[in-house]
């Protein structure tokens, strides 16, 4: 990663909450039905997505049926990984919307990789 964050430029790093509903099914490891908010994403999507696109950070799914995390890499990274977030997601997620925080440049990463929080 410290090849690819030098040559990339500044660094940034922002907080985000997804929210939506999730189809019927068994999603990291949460069984839902059609009409039940719970998890949106299944966390193995959003690492793969994150690792895919050279970002780090963490997933988390929160008891009131939202997935919220950080990511942190080169601007144009994160850039995408928010987009992402915003407009494709997991196979099986419908995103109502995505709120972004703590939006800012950093000058080194916080973490070595993506994770799944519990």
């Amino acid at each position: 990663m410290s090849a690819l964050t030098k040559a990339s430029g500044a660094l940034k790093s922002v907080d985000y909450e997804v929210f939506g509903r999730v189809q019927v099914g068994f999603l990291s490891g949460v069984y839902a039905d059609a009409d039940c908010p719970l998890v949106i994403f299944s966390n193995q999507y959003t690492e793969e997505e994150a690792r895919k696109l050279g970002v780090v950070g963490w997933v988390k799914n929160t008891s009131q049926g939202t997935v919220t995390g950080q990511v942190q890499g080169p601007e144009d990274k994160v850039n995408a990984m928010k987009s992402w977030l915003t407009k494709v997601g997991s196979p099986s997620s419908r995103i109502d919307r995505t709120n972004f925080s703590n939006e800012k440049e950093i000058s080194k990463l916080d973490f070595s990789g993506f994770s799944t929080r519990y």
